[in-house]
């Protein structure tokens, strides 16, 4: 087994390579990701081994790389496109929830658009405008599109090799933030079946991060090691949470949220995204119909305010921290 300790970044680049070793028909565009490796670096040396023909530096253009991008995969191609920066999706998102999110309905079945769409998203790193959105909500209201969000690197291996392989269109938020934050990786585990016949989806299963009676924090991508570590600081004061890694923003898995849900009778969800239409308020919304009668108080959100996303000096005031997911806590228990 080789297993390596790697930062998230590195992960997805694993994943990447590993998916265009065992597919001649991936590749990857996106701006300035092969000789520079992205800004990210998150494609750095895979040119170098692929070739300019599979790892393919695009002009400055968006709409561009995603209509060139659909037309590939309806010639057979599997291409990942990197978006730079999560504010610059915005001139591709015609081509996204349009074209990309509905050729496959649209052509009865016929046809499918096999594209990853790479968005590094979310603050935390001091960035200036447009570099720190989180558009989740945009893409998962349009139907015909998955949204995925890894927070660990062993997840952004497999989820990004999963989402190669999928038949759908896949949207693939990296929580930029944490992209240097390592952990154990194996290499060798097997690529996530697409098969329903193999058992539950690999891309729309969350996964229960931390185990917990009290109350079930609800998190994806960026927010898992904000809520992780507001469990820690509540374990402290003797408060169990329980801690439910979404991974998937659609579709949703609410069997296990829900699941957590009914044994703890209580729910604080948090993501970076504005409260306001979010992600958070249809999981809550779900919960509050399968859930009624096991809640003892509301469910509550925790995320981004209804404004701009702010200057880098302020973005500490913006994103939900360990003291705002705490207040949350104590409001639900206080029911």
């Amino acid at each position: 087994m080789s297993t390596q300790t790697m930062p998230l970044a590195k992960a997805v680049t694993a994943g990447l390579r590993a998916a265009l070793e065992a597919d001649p028909s991936v590749m990857l565009m996106g701006e300035d990701i092969g000789r520079l490796g992205g800004v990210f670096r998150v494609t750095d040396g895979l040119q170098k081994d692929f070739g300019e023909h599979r790892v393919v530096d695009t002009p400055l253009a968006e709409s561009g790389i995603v209509g060139t991008a659909i037309g590939l995969a309806m010639r057979g191609y599997r291409p990942v496109c990197e978006i730079q920066f999560d504010g610059f999706v915005f001139p591709a998102y015609d081509q996204i929830t349009t074209q990309l999110a509905k050729i496959h309905n649209r052509s009865r079945g016929r046809i499918q658009v096999p594209v990853v769409i790479r968005i590094p998203y979310g603050g935390g790193i001091g960035a200036v405008e447009h570099h720190s959105e989180s558009p989740e909500a945009l893409f998962a209201h349009t139907a015909g599109l998955r949204v995925v969000s890894p927070a660990t690197p062993q997840d952004a291996y497999d989820m990004m090799r999963a989402a190669v392989a999928s038949p759908d269109p896949v949207i693939f938020l990296e929580p930029k933030g944490r992209y240097w934050s390592k952990g154990d990786v194996d290499l060798d585990s097997p690529v996530p079946s697409l098969d329903d016949a193999a058992g539950p989806d690999p891309l729309g299963t969350a996964r229960v991060a931390r185990s917990g009676t009290d109350v079930t924090l609800v998190a994806y991508g960026p927010t898992v090691a904000t809520a992780l570590s507001a469990a820690e600081a509540l374990a402290a004061e003797g408060t169990s949470a329980e801690v439910v890694d979404l991974r998937s923003v659609s579709p949703l898995d609410v069997p296990t949220v829900a699941e957590s849900v009914r044994r703890t009778g209580r729910c604080v969800v948090v993501h970076e995204a504005p409260s306001f239409f979010g992600s958070g308020a249809e999981l809550a919304a779900r919960l509050t119909e399968e859930c009624f009668y096991s809640l003892e108080a509301p469910v509550l959100r925790v995320g981004g305010y209804h404004a701009p996303y702010p200057v880098a000096k302020l973005e500490h005031e913006y994103l939900p921290s360990v003291d705002r997911v705490l207040d949350a806590v104590d409001r639900t228990l206080a029911h």
